[in-house]
């Protein structure tokens, strides 16, 4: 078995593609189905966020996993094939585990350091484990990047130096509307993008903060935390000639605010100028938007032009610098783990060996005393464990420096072990749910 991992980023890809190859949940779900139907893969997590579409998965084969990833993945989208390909990573075995790792400590992000991307990865998790579609490989590697992802936010000041999409957006409101302190601001989508923006300008001190959401009850619940109002989604259109800026995250797969609603609002602002930040994908401010006098607006390609050149600023080093502790760590003990199994059933066939003799001696010799047949079996058994420490301790070893899988073999070679008796001895790991681990801390 085999860590597969492949997808599209805000990294290289157009943010057109982007938007097409966004998938709802309803869509990750089947497309984890249509993976792990495949006999090339056994387990499959889909992620599928504001800057990223990628699946994990464990598979059989390699080609064979990577043509049933890709295939999927291009039916799932609707995207042919041949306009993904060019586009697309592929990381396998080490660089995949890297690779997940740094996607939940934030630093594969297109805001360097974000926090969303945890919440992100245990939906998926979460997901996955209730519709079967992950099992002990995928369950173990992305709780501990979850992990890992935690010990990055606690143990540096990533948090501090991360600029979330929101700041970098709002840091051209005072270029375009002035400064966000006295502006009044339209909240679009009730979620966690657009709960962090309400609650970012409201400690820039806007003037008002008004939200609107296809649910009124969690527009009202996120107003009342931060001292605003809730409308109706059907009065949105209505409230854009009262705002200077407008922050819109539905996660909707369509326009939310046309370009005819915003002109009908301009008639009404008397020449004041409007900014919209689009933190959507797929958009949800019409791109013609940007073409109305007075208005401008800024989408998610704009704001990667701008984050990324977040820099390698000291804290964002000591993250990696964690990432790649962590990833070595796991590294060695999956390698460990491997090789268990082998010295395992070297030691359950040495002392088959062992237990066959002394029933043979008791045959053989059947007026032995007690006490010699106890200091026969003592002086067997320690001869067995001298011949094996140095292999066993060989192995452990070897597995530490990434050699443990050849050695294992060898001995499985060497001392006649079947497949079979490898396998039984092997105790894959206990499959827990994410919400069993939030419940365990």
């Amino acid at each position: 078995m085999s860590l597969l991992v492949l997808g599209l980023s805000h990294h290289g890809t157009p943010i057109e593609l982007l938007e097409a190859a966004a998938l709802d949940q309803q869509s990750r779900g089947r497309l984890e189905s249509a993976i792990v139907g495949s006999e090339h893969v056994v387990e499959a997590v889909v992620v599928s966020t504001c800057n990223r579409t990628e699946v994990y998965a464990e598979g059989v084969t390699f080609h064979g996993s990577l043509t049933a990833v890709s295939e999927s993945l291009a039916a799932a989208t609707g995207v042919p094939l041949t306009d993904l390909q060019p586009h697309l990573y592929v990381h396998y075995e080490d660089r995949g585990i890297a690779h997940a790792f740094s996607v939940a400590a934030g630093l594969d992000s297109m805001a360097v350091g974000e926090s969303q991307i945890l919440g992100q990865l245990r939906d998926a998790l979460s997901r996955a484990q209730r519709r079967g579609h992950v099992g002990p490989a995928l369950n173990v590697l992305l709780q501990q990047a979850l992990r890992v992802g935690k010990r990055v936010h606690t143990e540096t000041g990533i948090d501090d130096v991360s600029r979330s999409l929101v700041s970098a957006g709002l840091a051209l409101a005072d270029v375009v509307v002035g400064p966000v302190a006295g502006a009044r601001v339209l909240v679009v989508g009730a979620g966690g993008m657009g709960a962090l923006a309400a609650t970012t300008v409201t400690q820039a001190g806007a003037e008002s903060v008004t939200v609107v959401n296809r649910g009124l009850a969690r527009a009202e619940r996120l107003a009342e935390r931060v001292d605003g109002v809730a409308i109706p989604w059907n009065e949105r259109a209505d409230a854009l000639s009262d705002a200077d800026i407008v922050i819109s995250s539905t996660g909707a797969t369509g326009v939310v605010i046309t370009a005819r609603d915003v002109e009908d609002a301009r008639l009404e602002r008397d020449g004041r100028p409007q900014l919209f930040i689009d933190l959507a994908l797929p958009h949800d401010v019409d791109i013609a938007v940007a073409d109305i006098d007075g208005v401008t607006r800024i989408g998610l390609a704009e704001l990667g032009e701008i984050l990324g050149r977040a820099g390698d600023v000291p804290h964002v080093r000591e993250a990696r610098d964690i990432v790649t502790g962590e990833v070595a760590a796991y590294l060695t003990e999956r390698s460990a783990e491997a090789v268990a199994p082998t010295v395992a059933a070297l030691r359950s066939r040495a002392k088959e060996v062992v237990d066959d003799e002394m029933t043979r001696l008791e045959r053989r010799t059947p007026g032995l005393a007690d006490a010699d047949r106890a200091e026969v079996q003592r002086a067997v058994h320690r001869i067995v464990e001298k011949l094996l420490h140095a292999p066993t301790v060989r192995v452990k070893e070897m597995a530490q420096n990434g050699q443990g899988g050849s050695y294992a073999r060898a001995l499985s070679e060497l001392f006649d072990l079947h497949p079979h008796d490898v396998s039984v001895v092997s105790t894959p790991p206990v499959l827990r749910s994410v919400d069993d681990e939030e419940g365990a801390r």
